[in-house]
């Protein structure tokens, strides 16, 4: 198995060039982008197309995580859950990333709280969203401008997530074997890793 249900396509440079940014980055080519080099070009423009929404809301790599693993583990999505549970422990600790990944939020502030329900509900029902949460986001400090930033954010990284699990893509095992336990354990949905 390629780690998804679609064979590797033939390498092309963008293909490589994809699979080398890989290599560089942690030694391996992720299944994800096994995956994503049936279109290249689409992946790159679509990281930058989620980059230039989330930049306009002018928050943190941290609050990324946050807005990420939470809506990724709403959706029961387990790749994105892992790579992003591991970018938030970096960002933060083992223990809140675990937390936003539970939805138990262990450690995180007022606002940052806010923000993860905010993303559970656009990944679970976004036609179930009222004013009123609207009401909690500014509230917690946000403006209108803002949320609309993370409110396009979570929805574009919940279309890369769903073609991901959509297409069989599996957690890597180099991934997971490099996570901090609290982030292993707290993934107990979606894909089972690639063997």
């Amino acid at each position: 198995m390629t780690g998804s249900f679609l064979q590797d396509p033939p390498v092309s440079p963008q293909v490589r060039a994809l699979y080398d940014e890989d290599l560089a980055d942690g030694g391996y080519v992720w299944n994800v982008s096994r995956l994503w080099a049936h279109q290249p070009d689409t992946l790159k423009r679509l990281f930058e197309l989620m980059s230039q929404a989330f930049t306009r809301s002018g928050l943190n790599f941290r609050q990324r995580g946050i807005l990420v693993s939470a809506a990724a583990s709403a959706l029961g999505d387990s790749y994105c859950s892992l790579a992003w549970g591991a970018k938030l422990s970096k960002a933060s600790d083992a223990a809140v990333a675990a937390g936003v990944l539970n939805g138990s939020d262990t450690g995180l502030t007022g606002q940052e709280r806010a923000m993860a329900a905010w993303a559970r509900k656009i990944a679970k029902d976004p036609n179930a969203t009222t004013p009123a949460d609207i009401e909690v986001l500014r509230d917690s400090g946000l403006d209108d401008g803002q949320i609309f930033a993370i409110t396009a954010f979570v929805a574009l990284r919940l279309a890369f997530s769903t073609i991901n699990d959509a297409l069989g893509a599996q957690p890597d095992a180099q991934l997971v074997q490099s996570l901090p336990r609290e982030v292993r354990e707290a993934v107990t949905y979606g894909r089972p890793v690639a063997t």
